[in-house]
């Protein structure tokens, strides 16, 4: 059993099913992310770890007990929203002593801990301010130092940084990353960014429809989606059937539905000598700068795919020109 368990977990508002029988088991000490699209039951999910929503049926398990009718403040659960909800009229140690108090530790106590806590997120010298003096990334900092300093048994993140810009959200997801380690805290990280989830996490759990679509760690997921789903919300995996792959290589798929990443595509004016790629041609019809990369959209027998290319390689790439294209196959997933 893991250190967390969901166990056959059905979740229905009304006559609408959002967790369908959902079985899902997290280790000890990992930042686990629940990903997947607006409605797909991630929140909802996290919401009946916390004891915030009843589940309709089925077990909730926490490091060997069973917690599934337990109140949500006897949960030993700390959670972190999207809206931070600091105290306003409270400092930031004053926030981040509240849950200390509430357990009626010593104030020795306290102050060592508040201290220690600031410290590792890194606000060491803004614990007499208030939250209205802090930026955006401070105030989630500080919301972060709030909901570890208890030392609860697992920490809730649902989606804490969808409302900071993007810049501020890198930085912030690799102080996460950095606070969870140092802590050794067991989290769970509710986002839609399939980007995040790479970054951050031990492991993915993928949600589409009420169900867990896969779980992966981030390299196997982004590598190996399991499914059409997963290979079309992890990444930009051009996704096209078995009729339309034929007709582009001149070769039978084996399944109905073959995926295969921009980056796989390679172009060259000549036809490669590859034997283990499909070989086959295309025209440039447009491309879009992304970052150190191009991407561009080819047709090839009226099937348009996408190949991302470094843009020191770009120089003989123009719109409308006929190219060569090659992808190995053991980049072509079958679906």
């Amino acid at each position: 059993m893991g250190y967390i368990r969901f166990e056959n977990i059905v979740k229905n508002f009304g006559s609408t099913q959002v967790l369908k029988n959902i079985n899902l088991d997290i280790e000890k000490g990992q930042l686990v992310t629940l990903l997947g699209p607006s409605g797909c039951g991630k929140s909802t999910l996290l919401r009946c770890l916390a004891g915030l929503e009843t589940v309709t049926s089925g077990k909730i398990w926490l490091d060997g007990k069973e917690i599934t009718n337990v109140e949500p403040r006897k949960r030993d659960i700390g959670m972190v929203f999207q809206q931070y909800s600091l105290f306003p009229n409270l400092t930031v140690e004053k926030n981040v002593a509240f849950g200390l108090q509430l357990k009626k530790m010593s104030k020795n106590q306290i102050d060592t801990k508040v201290k220690e806590m600031l410290e590792i997120v890194g606000l060491g010298d803004k614990g007499k301010n208030y939250p209205s003096q802090l930026s955006g990334g401070q105030q989630q900092r500080a919301a972060l130092a709030r909901a570890i300093v208890t030392e609860p048994k697992v920490l809730l993140l649902d989606e804490p940084l969808s409302a900071i810009d993007a810049l501020l959200r890198k930085s912030l997801q690799m102080e996460i990353r950095r606070i969870q380690r140092e802590t050794d805290i067991t989290a769970i990280f509710v986002t839609h960014d399939q980007n995040e989830a790479m970054v951050m996490s031990d492991m993915i759990h993928l949600l589409y429809d009420g169900k867990i679509e896969q779980s992966a760690e981030p390299a196997q997921m982004y590598a190996r989606p399991a499914t059409k789903f997963a290979a079309s919300f992890i990444g930009s995996y051009n996704i096209i059937s078995s009729e339309e792959f034929q007709k582009m290589t001149g070769t039978k798929a084996e399944s109905e539905t073959i995926a295969f990443r921009p980056e796989s595509v390679k172009l060259s004016e000549e036809r490669p000598d590859e034997t283990d790629s499909y070989v086959f041609r295309g025209k440039i019809v447009d491309g879009i700068p992304q970052g150190n990369v191009y991407r561009y959209g080819i047709g090839c027998e009226g099937v348009r795919i996408h190949a991302d290319v470094l843009f020191q390689e770009t120089g003989l790439l123009r719109d409308f020109t006929e190219c060569w294209l090659s992808i190995r196959k053991e980049d072509c997933i079958l679906l």
